[in-house]
């Protein structure tokens, strides 16, 4: 469980010549004893601190008076993306009306700004009333909730801003959100949500996710449980009635490259070409072109929901294809969903609506040694009368 992002206070004492600066090692003692001083629950342990001193995608910053530390502020970054989350804040109550959860706040904001951030995300106790109200005085605003977030089994406020102003996240649509359950299974998470969003008939299970899987997976993949086909996924949207078009850039195969064994590299040319012949009989349309921007864009303005391919790479360091759904796009950020919830994140909070800068996108939808970049545009069924 991770520790609360709110304001809390613990006495009451005259404090002068408060300074706001980057954290360093020397200041961990200090660090626990203030997280003791301030949260019954739902710490920091000296393990995640040390951590986090260290870590280079953060900000991470620290109010000093006298050479005592009375307030702290943690940032974590998502890498790859424009989004940051305030992790946790705590000031304590010796400096209580004396505006430094605003200043600290401020300076976090600003420093994640100058890391290429847009948006900034917290979760927030919901009956902590006043940091809720300082939330809201700097432009933070209520989009979802989590119940029995807390340790004490506190339900949590989710709220974001966007830190600079490109981008308002209130316009972003409502879009449902599944987590994968299982590694190999990104893409029927994916086609879900996208499925969902479409008709509230389709139901996100792990059953309905294993069934995608059987029937879109190549079987063979570099290494572990198969990956699943762009037009395989289309076969099985096809099948739950609708209708489907596929982006793909390369010829096929398209997944053979790196698999050194021949077996596998021929069973998964066979289930390619199985998968292609049956798209011809269903009618779905198999573009071997690139996809742009503005066909995401046309494809949203139209209600159709768009899946496509990434590499890992950008954002975990792991040159892993991953299946993502595209939920909106505006002037200068594209937004996703991804089905996968990162191992230091305890929820998919940070896994909804993803900014990605349009400028960094085409690197991110791009895979492999080929450059491979596919995309399937899903919509509903059009009924002839």
């Amino acid at each position: 469980m991770m520790a609360a992002s709110a304001i809390t206070v613990t006495s009451n004492a005259n404090l002068k010549n408060i300074e706001v600066r980057e954290v360093i090692s020397a200041d961990l003692t200090q660090l626990i004893a203030l997280e003791k001083r301030c949260f019954a629950s739902d710490r920091l342990s000296k393990r995640s601190f040390s951590y986090w001193i260290k870590s280079t995608h953060r900000v991470f910053l620290v109010a000093e008076c006298d050479g005592q530390i009375v307030a702290y502020g943690l940032v974590i970054m998502r890498k790859g993306t424009r989004l940051a989350r305030l992790y946790s804040i705590a000031v304590d109550q010796n400096i209580e009306g004396k505006g430094i959860g605003r200043q600290l706040l401020l300076a976090l904001e600003n420093k994640t700004v100058a890391a290429g951030k847009l948006f900034l995300r917290l979760e927030v106790e919901k009956t902590n009333q006043r940091a809720i109200s300082l939330y809201q005085s700097m432009g933070y605003k209520i989009f979802g909730d989590y119940e029995h977030y807390y340790e004490n089994n506190g339900d949590a406020f989710r709220m974001q801003k966007a830190i600079r102003q490109a981008a308002q996240f209130d316009r972003l649509p409502s879009y449902p959100w599944y987590a994968q359950t299982t590694d190999f299974t990104c893409g029927p998470a994916a086609l879900m949500m996208a499925m969902n969003s479409l008709s509230h008939t389709v139901l996100m299970d792990q059953a309905l996710e294993l069934d995608l899987w059987r029937e879109a997976t190549t079987i063979f993949m570099m290494a572990g449980h198969g990956g699943c086909h762009p037009i395989g996924l289309g076969l099985a949207a096809k099948k739950r009635g609708f209708e489907v078009n596929v982006f793909i850039n390369n010829p096929l195969p398209l997944f053979t490259s790196g698999v050194r064994q021949e077996v596998k590299k021929t069973t998964i040319e066979l289930v390619e070409n199985q998968f292609y012949a049956r798209a011809l009989q269903e009618n779905i349309p198999i573009m071997f072109e690139d996809f742009d921007l503005q066909t995401i864009k046309t494809a949203l303005s139209n209600g159709s929901k768009v899946l496509t391919l990434i590499s890992t790479y950008q954002m975990d360091g792991y040159k892993v294809p991953h299946w993502i759904t595209i939920t909106a796009i505006d002037n200068e950020c594209l937004y996703l969903h991804d089905p996968s919830v990162p191992e230091d994140h305890a929820t998919g909070f940070d896994c909804q609506h993803i900014p990605i800068a349009l400028e960094d996108f085409v690197k991110l939808s791009s895979y492999g040694k080929t450059k491979l970049r596919t995309a399937i545009v899903i919509s509903k069924m059009v009924v002839k009368e």
